[in-house]
């Protein structure tokens, strides 16, 4: 099947074999990632999309591609329209649109290790209008026609050491255990890859840019558990870690020892945990508590020493981004660069701290309209040149032991226009309005969206995606349950020790795109004369921005100040680390506007 085409006619022709009038195909595993492995990149495979997010139905004479406003251009260049229908998130949805497109009485499969039962509710009351029916299948007709589908890693868990965890293992599940006992529950299972790293302090190497392994566990009230994993990702080195109170057991037997909860109270994250977890906990007679995978939360409140390592990581990498911008200030303008070398080179700063353990996504290296797709991934047949009067966006991040990075800076190759640098200052404005933002306890991140965006507004302009994720502590770069968006989430209070992304942006398809982000951690803030206990925010990533695109007529006073203070803080934290050539640009890239 050489073709995205013949993929798409082996699934209908797998569709009838298996008695079904149609299929939805999800991106994701049966953790509820946003980042796979390579063996569940199923929509991949059939469509050819390459985001990180999206969605396909499959009917026996139309298909459609879901995705939001990140990969509007990108569903466009990647999946072929005259087979696929493009159809916006949130302005619809799968259930709505098998609502209107379904067949009369149609069987329409899914797999329900990939769906949540929130999501399988809505689609069974969606598909009972068309008198059709939602199907969970066995055998998951992708696979059933992917002649070379990737095999499962079996990559090694490793030991997260204390010293960056600031907590052991022991110690969480013990609060797990308290939590539970609260509760009434006899046990909680844990399916998100990122829950089962951080409470066991492992880490792996089974999903690109993520370190987490492939694996399930069952902790219970007694603060024991049970870690379902395969026997060959075991070593000493790991039992030893894991002591006496965890049992490891065979991945396989997952499913089997959840019917063996009967008369039992158990807990299950019904935005994580996939249909098949519950299915199989109602079918042995436990009773089911649906609630927040209890990791979740103190995974995101990071601890004093995950704050001080994450501190030392974005000190390291600024110091890599520095050199970096200062490579490419010097070399771009000279012509002959392209995205592929840009990312590559960025890697390689990266990779001579030492300290390197994989990039924490695959970098955005967007020159010219490329930086306009907003979720853009350079590969051969994309790679732009890094033309002089352009913009080039680079949007990247690492992953160490000590913390988890991501941020984005946007520089002119040669003189920008008029308009490039207004906007870029529009973006900016609100990058600093966010920064500066001062909240009380309680507050919301979809409450300070806005402003993040009012200055875009302000000129008719916005941004298709949100204003900052959660970020994890050498795990998920983007990690809940915080985030900043007006639209898929924002209504989690902040607390002081979460990590953010400050990331406003602007993009004028076909031509350029803007983004600058940088890391912030909620921190409490005194307030003389306060009445309420309020909180702020402390950027944490350092690295220059381009003195070139700031309109500082724009700018008042106020953000004037911010910017001046915020390189000098770049100075204070890189120029040590950097030497020549690269050391005088800082100093020059620094300077007060």
């Amino acid at each position: 099947m050489s073709s995205y085409e013949d993929r798409l006619k082996a699934l209908r022709a797998q569709l009838v074999r298996q008695r079904l009038d149609g299929f939805v195909v999800p991106l994701t595993d049966e953790h509820m990632s946003e980042y796979v492995g390579a063996y569940a990149q199923r929509l991949a495979w059939l469509t050819g999309f390459q985001g990180s997010a999206g969605s396909a139905v499959v009917l026996p004479e139309e298909a459609a591609i879901f995705v939001d406003g990140r990969y509007t251009l990108q569903v466009r260049e990647q999946v072929d329209g005259a087979h696929w229908q493009y159809e916006s998130v949130p302005q619809t949805s799968i259930a709505a649109w098998l609502k209107d497109h379904a067949g009369q009485g149609a069987r329409i499969g899914y797999d329900p290790w990939l769906h949540t039962r929130g999501w399988v509710s809505q689609a069974t009351q969606a598909l009972a209008l068309k008198g059709a029916e939602l199907v969970a299948v066995d055998t998951n007709p992708v696979d059933a026609i992917w002649p070379d589908r990737p095999a499962r890693s079996g990559a090694k868990l490793v030991v997260h050491d204390d010293r960056f965890a600031g907590q052991s293992a022991a110690e969480k599940r013990a609060a797990m255990a308290d939590w539970l006992t609260e509760k009434k529950a006899d046990a909680v299972v844990l399916s998100a890859l990122d829950s089962i790293a951080w409470t066991f302090n492992i880490r792996g190497k089974d999903v690109d840019r993520t370190p987490v392994a492939l694996a399930y566990a069952i902790v219970h009230a007694d603060a024991t558990a049970d870690l379902y994993v395969a026997p060959e990702k075991m070593d000493e080195a790991v039992a030893q870690h894991l002591g006496n109170a965890v049992r490891v057991r065979d991945g396989v037997n997952f499913a089997t020892a959840l019917r063996d909860f009967g008369g039992k109270t158990v807990v299950a994250d019904p935005e994580r945990a996939v249909a098949a977890i519950f299915n199989h906990l109602d079918e042995g007679g436990a009773t089911v508590l649906s609630l927040r995978d209890p990791a979740v939360l103190p995974k995101a409140i990071k601890n004093a020493t995950e704050i001080a390592g994450h501190k030392a990581a974005q000190a390291r990498d600024g110091a890599a981004l520095s050199r970096f911008l200062h490579w490419i200030a010097v070399e771009a303008p000279k012509g002959g660069l392209t995205e592929l070398d840009a990312s590559d080179r960025l890697e390689a700063f990266r990779k001579e701290t030492g300290l390197l353990e994989d990039l924490s996504f695959d970098t955005i290296s967007g020159a010219g309209p490329n930086g306009a797709v907003v979720h853009y991934r350079v590969e051969e047949k994309t790679n732009r040149p890094i033309e002089t009067g352009t913009l080039y966006l680079v949007d990247s991040g690492g992953q160490y032991r000590d913390g988890t990075t991501d941020v984005t800076r946007t520089v002119a190759i040669g003189t920008p226009t008029e308009e490039m640098r207004r906007r870029f200052t529009l973006v900016l404005k609100g990058h600093v309005a966010l920064a500066r933002a001062i909240f009380p306890k309680g507050t919301r991140g979809g409450q300070l969206d806005v402003l993040a965006r009012q200055y875009l507004w302000a000129e008719g302009l916005d941004y298709a995606h949100g204003t900052g994720h959660g970020v994890g502590s050498f795990l998920s770069v983007h990690e809940g349950p915080q985030r900043i968006a007006t639209f898929g989430g924002g209504d989690e209070p902040l607390v002081a020790g979460m990590l953010l992304s400050n990331e406003p942006g602007y993009y004028k398809t076909g031509e350029y795109g803007i983004r600058i982000e940088n890391l912030v951690l909620v921190e409490e803030r005194a307030i003389p004369g306060a009445e309420k206990a309020m909180l702020g925010f402390e950027t944490l990533t350092y690295a220059p921005l381009d003195r070139a695109l700031i309109a500082t007529d724009l700018l008042s006073g106020d953000e004037r100040a911010w910017i001046d203070a915020y390189h000098a803080r770049v100075l204070a934290l890189v120029a040590p680390q950097l030497e020549g050539d690269a050391g005088v640009w800082l100093q020059a890239a620094c300077a007060p506007l």
